[in-house]
């Protein structure tokens, strides 16, 4: 089975859409999605330096932008099941046929400027935390007053907190933590901090989705939601709720999955998965470049989910 993911905010790096808007309509597609949004995608996706782009307000909407040109430029696909880590979760509700594409986009424009409203309260951050148990590195973070708000698996946990919270935790790390790295964030997504934005996107999500046509798993609990109505409730209320990608890959390995492709810009969620799902084919979609492989790992997965509903006949 195939599993189709999109990465969250932090992936981005100056210029990354740029190969992907030399494909036949990518660019028309994006300006018109600039358009919609009323925001310069094209700029921000190939001339805006690192600052630029790491504001929440234009990270999360180029993020979800990439994550659909670079779905589309694969073609024709059936994944058996979705799923996104924090902005991602829009990215995959569009894959899941919950919005269209233009919904979507719209949605995430709101989520991202009433994000950086509420980061803009408290000077704020998130770091991750490399190697370390996980209850030992949890319970840590909760002495010094941060919030585990990614709990990716694979031995990854993301702290999140005041700049002050973050600065203890750089002098004082868990036992066995190698290593905290600063994430390209403006804010402490995930936690408490985040709850304006969630009254503000609650008023705004004025959307009629339908249901979900594949397998929507929510990285909320990690259990896949079967109404457009709850993926939509999820989408507003996860903005200040902990990300349990950890979850997510459980339901993966319950579901049977084999394959799993990352969209654009891929590379996070597939090192986790390397880790956390041995045995299970992934890649991630960096540039144009990889389709042809992405394309061959898609038709490996279609051919063997074929025959192996063949042999349960």
């Amino acid at each position: 089975m195939l599993v189709l993911v999109a990465p969250g905010q932090g992936a981005q790096t100056p210029g990354f859409l740029t190969p992907w808007l030399e494909l036949p309509g990518a660019a028309d597609r994006v300006a018109a999605w600039s358009d919609a949004i009323g925001l310069d995608l094209v700029h921000y996706g190939t001339r805006a330096d690192a600052d630029a782009i790491r504001d929440t307000a234009v990270a999360q909407p180029l993020l979800v932008a990439a994550g659909l040109l670079s779905a589309a430029a694969l073609g024709d696909v059936a994944p058996g099941a979705v799923a996104g880590h924090s902005v991602g979760e829009i990215t995959a509700a569009a894959f899941a046929g919950v919005l269209d594409d233009t919904a979507a986009l719209g949605l995430v424009r709101k989520r991202g400027l009433a994000m950086a409203d509420a980061a803009a309260v408290t000077e704020t951050g998130m770091s991750a935390l490399l190697g370390g148990d996980p209850d030992v590195s949890v319970a840590h973070l909760e002495k010094l007053g941060l919030t585990p708000a990614n709990i990716n698996g694979a031995g990854q946990i993301v702290a999140a907190g005041t700049l002050e919270q973050l600065a203890a935790l750089n002098e004082d790390k868990p036992e066995g933590v190698r290593k905290v790295v600063p994430l390209k964030v403006a804010g402490a997504f995930h936690t408490h901090h985040m709850a304006p934005a969630v009254e503000a996107l609650a008023k705004a999500a004025d959307l009629a989705p339908a249901d979900p046509k594949t397998a929507y798993v929510s990285n909320k609990d990690g259990r896949a939601v079967a109404t457009g109505a709850e993926v939509l409730e999820r989408l507003v209320g996860q903005v200040a709720n902990p990300v349990r990608w950890d979850l997510c890959m459980e339901t993966f390995k319950e579901l049977g999955v084999t394959a799993l492709i990352e969209v654009c810009p891929g590379g996070t969620l597939t090192g986790l998965a390397k880790r956390a799902l041995p045995g299970v084919r992934t890649l991630a979609l960096k540039s144009p470049d990889d389709l042809a492989a992405a394309r061959e790992l898609v038709s490996a997965a279609t051919e063997a989910a074929a025959a192996a509903a063949g042999a349960d006949d």
